[in-house]
């Protein structure tokens, strides 16, 4: 039927023997449980592709204006700044 070491392995999961028992065990069950879902007559039915009927969750990135007084105070604390910015490692070389 499959081999839970092998899956593991494509996975690039180590696992104990006793891990390998367990989870033979418990995806035997989500395999029947997928062939049980084949038995249900879905004709006619609709795909869904989202449910919640959102359109979009994200919010728009945009920087937070802070008053000049506030700015100072943030630059004046910062170890090293230039130029009104925070100056820190580069990340990328």
């Amino acid at each position: 039927m499959f081999d839970v070491a092998h899956i593991a392995k494509l996975a690039r999961l180590g696992l104990s023997r006793e891990d390998e028992k367990k989870f033979a065990k418990d995806l035997t069950a989500i395999l029947d449980f997928i062939d049980k879902l084949k038995e249900v007559d879905v004709e006619g039915v609709e795909p869904t592709l989202q449910a919640t009927g959102l359109n979009s969750v994200m919010r728009r990135d945009e920087g937070i204006k802070r008053q000049e007084e506030s700015r100072k105070k943030l630059l004046a604390n910062a170890p090293e700044a230039k130029d009104n910015y925070i100056k820190v490692k580069a990340v990328f070389d």
